[in-house]
C-alpha cells in the first residue's frame, strides 16, 4: 500500500495479535507460514487468523503465497526493514533547550586535564548535528548524542597518545573498528561478538559510511540467541578519529568510504548485508562472522 504513513504503520501493527503474527513469520524456517501452521501456534480459530492475514496484505507488510488448497504468507521484501523497526519502535527524548551545554559542561569534566572545555563543545556541537541529520537519529538523541562525543574524544585521546608515546607493545591495548554502510547490520553483529569475546584485552568501535537511524531489530535478536547483548549501540557515522585510533580496520561493503592511514592493518570481509533478510539467513551471516571475529581475536591477542 504506497503513501502509507507512519501512523497507519504504527497502527496495523499495535494490535497484538497482528505484531505476534509477523513476528512468528518472521523468525520461521524460510520466512514463510502457512495459514493453519499460524492458527495453530496462536491457538485461535482460523476465521479470526484469516481476518488479521488480510489487513495486513492489505496494508502492504505480507505477500500471500498459494500452497495447494492452503496459502502462505511471508513478510514483504520491501518491508521487512520497516517491519522490524516498528516491532522495536519505543519512544525516545526530546532535545530540551540547554542539553549540549550540559553535556559539554559533563564532558569536559571527564576529559579535564586531556582536552579543552573549547574542544570538547566543539566536539558535542558537532556530534549531534552528526547524529540528527547524517545517521536521522531521532529517538534517545540527547543521551546518544553524549556518548558517540565521549567516544570520539576517547578515540582521539588514544591516537594522540600513540602517536607521541614509546608505550611497549606488550602494554597496548589493541583497537579494532568494524565499518558497514549503516551500521545497523554487519557491523554491530562483528562489534557485539568481539566485545563478548575479548573483553578488557581489546577495544571495539564500529561506524557507518551512511548509517541508519538504529540498530535493526533482527541484529539484536540474532546477537541475544548466542547470549550476545548489543548494550545500547547505535549506528554512528564513520569519523577520522576513530580511524585513526584503529590497529585493525574491518570494512564490509562500504567502498572506499574508509581513509587509509599507514601503520594500520586493513581487512574487507565479503559478507552479505543481513538487513531485510529473513531470520534463518541472518544467523548464518552473524555465524560466518563469528568465525572470522574469533579468529582475528586469536591474531591480536
Amino acid at each position: 500500500m504506497s503513501g502509507t504513513t507512519l501512523p497507519d504503520d504504527l497502527r496495523l501493527l499495535a494490535d497484538p495479535t497482528r505484531a505476534r503474527i509477523v513476528n512468528l513469520i518472521l523468525q520461521s524456517t524460510g520466512g514463510r507460514m502457512l495459514v493453519g501452521a499460524l492458527t495453530a501456534e496462536l491457538g485461535l480459530r482460523q476465521p479470526t487468523v484469516s481476518h488479521h492475514l488480510k489487513v495486513l496484505h492489505e496494508g502492504g507488510f505480507l505477500d500471500r503465497h498459494p500452497v495447494g488448497r492452503t496459502v502462505g504468507y511471508s513478510v514483504s521484501p520491501a518491508r521487512i526493514s520497516r517491519v522490524q523497526d516498528l516491532l522495536q519502535d519505543s519512544p525516545g527524548g526530546e532535545m530540551t533547550p540547554g542539553v549540549l551545554e550540559r553535556i559539554s559542561a559533563d564532558l569536559a569534566d571527564r576529559f579535564a586535564g586531556t582536552f579543552s572545555p573549547e574542544t570538547v563543545d566543539r566536539y558535542v556541537r558537532e556530534s549531534h548535528a552528526l547524529l540528527a541529520d547524517r545517521a536521522r537519529v531521532t529517538r534517545y538523541l540527547p543521551s546518544l548524542t553524549s556518548r558517540f562525543a565521549a567516544d570520539r574524544l576517547e578515540a582521539l585521546a588514544s591516537s594522540e597518545t600513540a602517536a607521541s608515546s614509546e608505550t611497549e607493545a606488550s602494554a597496548h591495548v589493541p583497537e579494532v573498528l568494524f565499518v558497514c554502510v549503516q551500521n545497523a547490520g554487519r557491523s554491530q553483529l562483528a562489534a557485539g561478538i568481539l566485545r563478548h569475546l575479548g573483553g578488557d584485552r581489546v577495544r571495539v568501535r564500529s561506524a557507518g559510511s551512511a548509517p541508519a537511524d538504529t540498530v535493526r531489530g533482527v541484529i539484536v535478536g540474532a546477537l541475544d540467541e548466542i547470549g550476545v547483548a548489543v548494550g545500547g549501540e547505535f549506528p554512528k557515522p564513520l569519523t577520522d578519529e576513530v580511524v585513526r585510533a584503529a590497529d585493525v580496520v574491518v570494512t564490509m561493503g562500504c567502498g572506499d568510504a574508509c581513509p587509509v592511514y599507514p601503520g594500520k592493518r586493513y581487512l574487507d570481509w565479503e559478507l552479505d548485508d543481513p538487513v531485510g533478510l529473513p531470520l534463518d539467513r541472518v544467523r548464518e551471516i552473524r555465524d560466518q562472522i563469528d568465525a572470522r571475529v574469533r579468529e582475528l581475536l586469536a591474531s591480536i591477542t
